[in-house]
């Protein structure tokens, strides 16, 4: 019986897309690599950026963090904003905490942001523990952010009470290694492919599929 779900934030919480793309699009400018469509850089929305910064643009880790500073300029001041729940999510969260279950975040956006965003959004009050990668670059990988959570929460030797709950193969991958099963959003960014490929626990179309799934 689980007692306490991880949400995953950029496609799974609020539709950050925008803001997220256009601030990648004004990094690669700044480099030299300008991309005009923004669909192709949904892929950034959920990966680490600095490695998908590296995977994207074929950067060397020096360029790479150089692009996730240029990233930075935009999004800390307006990229952050361009940003909104999906429909739904208020009333789905205040329904798990109504049927007892702990919420967390497990995000690899810098914590300093992902609580930011949350508090413009009025969110914070539902979630028991909030957890990002550090702004250094440390913590970026969806496993070890999970461990973070389960450290603070001290859920460590109770894996079999946690689920994850994200929109990209990220999310599945990162929760098996920690030992934990994941529900996929298919109203995300992560596309139906990779994660029928991910194979998580399931798979629902909608915010409210998760109050279904767990209620």
């Amino acid at each position: 019986m689980y007692k306490v779900i991880l949400f995953d934030l950029d496609g799974t919480l609020t539709e950050s897309g925008e803001g997220i793309t256009k601030s990648v699009q004004y990094a690669l400018e700044k480099l030299g690599k300008p991309e005009d469509d923004l669909k192709k850089l949904e892929v950034f929305v959920g990966p680490p950026l600095l490695q998908q910064f590296m995977e994207y643009a074929g950067l060397d880790e020096e360029t790479g963090i150089k692009a996730v500073e240029y990233y930075r300029e935009r999004y800390s001041t307006v990229g952050i904003f361009e940003n909104q729940p999906y429909p739904g999510v208020e009333e789905m969260l205040d329904t798990l905490c109504g049927k007892g279950y702990i919420l967390a975040v497990a995000s690899s956006k810098p914590e300093y942001f992902v609580k930011k965003i949350l508090d413009h959004f009025g969110l914070t009050r539902y979630f028991s523990e909030i957890v990002g990668s550090e702004m250094s670059g440390k913590r970026t990988g969806k496993a070890e952010v999970i461990e973070e959570v389960l450290n603070r929460l001290n859920m460590q030797e109770h894996r079999d009470e946690v689920i994850m709950v994200g929109d990209k193969e990220h999310d599945v991958f990162g929760a098996r290694k920690a030992g934990i099963e994941c529900v996929a959003v298919a109203y995300g960014y992560g596309t139906e492919q990779e994660l029928k490929q991910a194979q998580p626990l399931k798979i629902v179309d909608s915010v409210q599929g998760i109050v279904d799934f767990f209620c």
